[in-house]
């Protein structure tokens, strides 16, 4: 059986200062680049066969430092679909200001499954996009390969949504820590 080792991206800039980040291309921390470093310590032993990116900095540099020095000659794939969640106009703005500013939709937009924020997307169409990634991965994978997927908070959600046979409303209020592993077996 196959086995999925999905990994959220380590602390970013806007993670430590609680910025929306969505779309915005940050980079990892200090910190965020020790927890890619843990994860690929933590790997180190397994025979990854494939990896998966989004084109996002931060899903790169982490998938980057996880690999380096414990695997080689791996196909890497670039797929958008496991991109973050695109905020819209909340992007780049404080989390704590939002709520501040707007307690009722702070909430609705943060978290709800079905409710995007101005201009952005919910976690219904993150998962909608993610979900196509997954059906299209799934069918593809043989018995042997193990696969490493680089994502982000919001993508993973879907996916442990699958996985784990969660409801809409488990899948939408998880807080997914930096530089943390689910690993699946399918």
């Amino acid at each position: 059986m196959a086995r999925i080792f999905i990994i959220r991206h380590g602390e970013t800039t806007d993670n430590k200062e609680q910025i929306f980040s969505g779309k915005r291309d940050v980079d990892l921390t200090e910190k965020g680049t020790r927890e890619a470093k843990e994860i690929g310590e933590e790997l180190k032993d397994e025979k990854i066969t494939k990896a998966y990116q989004s084109s996002q900095l931060r899903s790169k540099h982490t998938l980057d430092l996880v690999l380096d020095g414990y695997h080689s000659d791996i196909q890497i794939f670039t797929d958008d679909r496991i991109r973050e969640r695109d905020y819209g106009d909340l992007t780049g703005k404080s989390k704590i200001e939002t709520e501040q500013q707007n307690p009722k939709m702070y909430k609705l937009w943060h978290r709800s499954y079905d409710v995007p924020p101005p201009n952005g997307e919910s976690i219904k169409d993150v998962e909608t996009r993610v979900m196509s990634f997954l059906y299209d991965l799934l069918p593809k994978l043989s018995p042997s390969d193990v696969v490493l997927i680089s994502a982000h908070g919001n993508s993973i959600r879907p996916m442990r949504k699958y996985f784990e046979h969660l409801t809409n409303e488990e899948m939408s209020r998880f807080e997914h820590e930096p530089g943390k592993i689910y690993t699946y077996t399918v």
